[in-house]
């Protein structure tokens, strides 16, 4: 039987509607369904507008502010913070389905020599019982030191016993100020009817793959391996092989023209009669945005090829140190180097870039100075200046 085709077309607005891009980012803000339907936000400290996770929701609702999320977490219990691909927040309900990363994480973390020098259990257990009697501590509660010489990324004992507990499970992060953690017993945090549901490994695996497979809208078995970073490959792969009713093979065409292989859900050509054409809104997207984060899939399906560089030494940086993504409709028309200096009050616009073959218009500059003015009110800033010469 012939494999159901998603022209490339069809596939930007399936990606671009699934993570809540299809649609003006407007209206009434329902901050945990958004981040259900995305599955988690990444987390991340860098600042130089917004931190990606505020920046990433605010992309798909620009009604959102900072303080909003950590609400969320800290006060309404509707997220936990743990570790996908990275730190990530995910709703509260997805966490008896989190329980073998808890396990593969501390089986990870036990054969690992980046944790050598980490408190005994002994030494976990005293954290513990300070955390009991005082209530949420961070890092800055403790004062162990490194031992030897200190290095690169070399974290002082307690540090790596938080970690080690966050990691497993039995912390859990109570809230952040100013991003700075802060660590609480895990029953104090996982409501008790959530612990106990005890789902065996296979039911969490289905789970899993099913989820992203839904998220992904299509998607190769990485591409499934890669969305929670939660099952390994050959784990993809046996579900693949046991889920003949929950999807159906397609081909999805390229931005090059070419086709390749990959899996959908089972309802998908329902899902392609109702999808939308995504917005012309002209988008400053964040380079930890989870349609940027799978830079092979972002070439793939849009041809923008994008890498941060913020680990690049500057004189081998092709773009710049934190550069933006713009994305228009379906396509990504340019990238552009900005940041916020709050004591000025001002937002820099450093350097702008079109993409080949795209040719900047007067209206396509005015939705970019109609998106800057809008970003900067999102941070609270007044100004934006440019500090190189306008497109166009």
């Amino acid at each position: 039987m012939a494999h159901l085709k998603i022209s490339n077309r069809q596939a930007r607005w399936l990606w671009l509607a699934a993570q809540g891009l299809a649609e003006t980012p407007t209206g009434p803000l329902e901050l945990l369904p958004l981040i259900r339907k995305l599955g988690y936000v990444q987390l991340d400290t860098i600042r130089i507008i917004a931190r990606a996770h505020d920046h990433i929701i605010w992309s798909r609702n620009q009604n959102y502010r900072e303080p909003m999320l950590n609400h969320l977490l800290a006060n309404e219990r509707g997220l936990f913070e743990h570790y996908t691909h990275d730190a990530s927040v995910l709703p509260m309900e997805f966490y008896p389905m989190w329980q073998r990363q808890f396990q593969r994480l501390k089986q990870r973390i036990d054969s690992s020599k980046h944790f050598n020098g980490s408190l005994d259990a002994a030494g976990r257990e005293a954290i513990k019982a300070r955390i009991a009697n005082e209530g949420p501590l961070s890092t800055h509660a403790f004062d162990t030191k490194v031992a030897g010489p200190k290095k690169m990324w070399t974290r002082p004992p307690h540090k790596l016993a938080l970690d080690y507990m966050w990691y497993s499970g039995e912390l859990a992060t109570s809230h952040r100020e100013n991003f700075k953690k802060f660590y609480d017993l895990a029953e104090r945090i996982f409501p008790a009817d959530l612990c106990a549901q005890n789902h065996d490994d296979a039911t969490q695996i289905n789970w899993l793959c099913g989820a992203a497979l839904d998220r992904l809208e299509f998607a190769t078995p990485v591409e499934i391996q890669k969305f929670w970073e939660a099952v390994d490959p050959q784990e993809v792969k046996d579900w693949l092989q046991n889920a003949d009713d929950k999807l159906i093979p397609v081909e999805v065409q390229g931005a090059d023209g070419t086709w390749s292989q990959a899996y959908a859900p089972a309802n998908i050509e329902e899902r392609l009669e109702r999808v939308i054409k995504p917005t012309s809104r002209l988008r400053i997207m964040n380079p930890f945005d989870p349609v940027i984060r799978d830079r092979a899939r972002l070439k793939r399906l849009f041809g923008f090829e994008y890498r941060i560089e913020i680990y690049v030494p500057e004189v081998k940086r092709k773009w710049g140190y934190y550069v933006f993504p713009l994305l228009e409709g379906d396509r990504f028309v340019g990238r552009i180097e900005a940041k916020a200096d709050r004591a000025k009050n001002q937002l820099n616009v450093i350097k702008v870039w079109a993409e080949p073959g795209v040719k900047w218009t007067s209206q396509r500059a005015t939705k970019l100075d109609a998106e800057l003015a809008r970003m900067a009110r999102f941070v609270s800033i007044d100004t934006v200046n440019w500090h190189c010469q306008p497109l166009g």
